[in-house]
C-alpha cells in the first residue's frame, strides 16, 4: 500500500494512500474512523483532493460538526446537490431522496459517472440523533444501489465516506444499523431490499489509523 515515506505534513507514515482507498470505494462504502481528530481531518480532506482531481468526478462534503438536525443537513445537501427547492423531509417528490438523485449537466461536458460523499465528524449527528442518522445513511446507500441495480438511466456511481470516532466503528459493527442492514420502517420487506435486490448496503469500516503502522 503506497510508498512507506511521509509526506510533509502528513500525520501516516504512509504515502500514495489515496488510491488504493478510492479503489475500495468500487465496491463499497466506508465508515472511516480514527481516536484522533487530526488524522480523520486529514484522511477525509486529502481523499476530497484526490478525489475531486480524477475525471468524470462529483465530490459532495458534508461538515458533521455543523449537522445536528434534519434542517441543518438539508442546508448542506441542497448548496451541494443543484436542484428543486429541497423540502425538510426525507422521502417524496421534494425530499433528501429525491435530491439525491438528481444529476445534472453543463453545456458539452459529459455527465459525471461517479458522486462521493465525504461526511466529516458523521459520528456527530449519530450522537445526536440516531434515527435520523440511520434513516439518512439508508436514503444514501438505496440511492446509491438503486442507480446500479434498479434505474435505466444512465449509470452515476454513488459512494459515501463517512470519517468519525470510535462511536462510528462501533454503530457499523451493529448488524442492525445501517451501515449493515435496510431500515426497518415497519413493513414485511423493507423498501431498498425490495426496490434494488440487495440484501444489505455494501458498507466497510476503514481505521485510518492503519496509515501510520510502523
Amino acid at each position: 500500500m503506497g510508498a512507506l515515506t511521509r509526506d510533509q505534513g502528513s500525520p501516516f507514515r504512509i504515502a500514495d494512500w489515496q488510491p488504493d482507498v478510492t479503489q475500495l470505494l468500487d465496491e463499497h462504502h466506508l465508515a472511516a474512523w480514527s481516536r484522533e481528530p487530526r488524522r480523520r481531518l486529514h484522511f477525509a480532506a486529502s481523499l476530497s483532493q484526490f478525489l475531486e482531481s480524477q475525471r468524470d468526478t462529483e465530490v459532495c462534503t458534508f461538515y458533521g460538526r455543523h449537522i445536528t438536525d434534519l434542517e441543518s443537513f438539508c442546508y448542506q445537501l441542497e448548496r451541494a446537490i443543484p436542484g428543486a427547492p429541497l423540502e425538510r423531509r426525507i422521502d417524496g417528490p421534494s425530499g433528501v431522496t429525491a435530491l439525491l438523485r438528481q444529476r445534472q449537466t453543463f453545456g458539452l461536458r459529459p455527465p459525471a459517472r461517479y458522486r462521493y460523499y465525504i461526511w466529516h465528524d458523521a459520528d456527530v449527528l449519530l450522537k445526536h440523533d440516531e434515527n435520523l442518522f440511520a434513516r439518512l445513511l439508508d436514503s444514501l446507500m438505496g440511492v446509491s444501489a438503486e442507480s446500479e441495480y434498479a434505474s435505466d438511466d444512465l449509470l452515476l456511481i454513488h459512494r459515501a465516506v463517512l470519517v468519525g470516532g470510535p462511536l462510528l466503528d462501533v454503530y457499523a459493527e451493529n448488524p442492525n444499523g445501517q451501515l449493515r442492514s435496510w431500515y426497518d420502517d415497519g413493513h414485511k420487506d423493507r423498501f431498498w431490499e425490495v426496490v434494488t435486490g440487495i440484501e444489505s448496503p455494501p458498507t466497510r469500516r476503514y481505521q485510518i489509523d492503519l496509515l501510520d503502522q510502523r
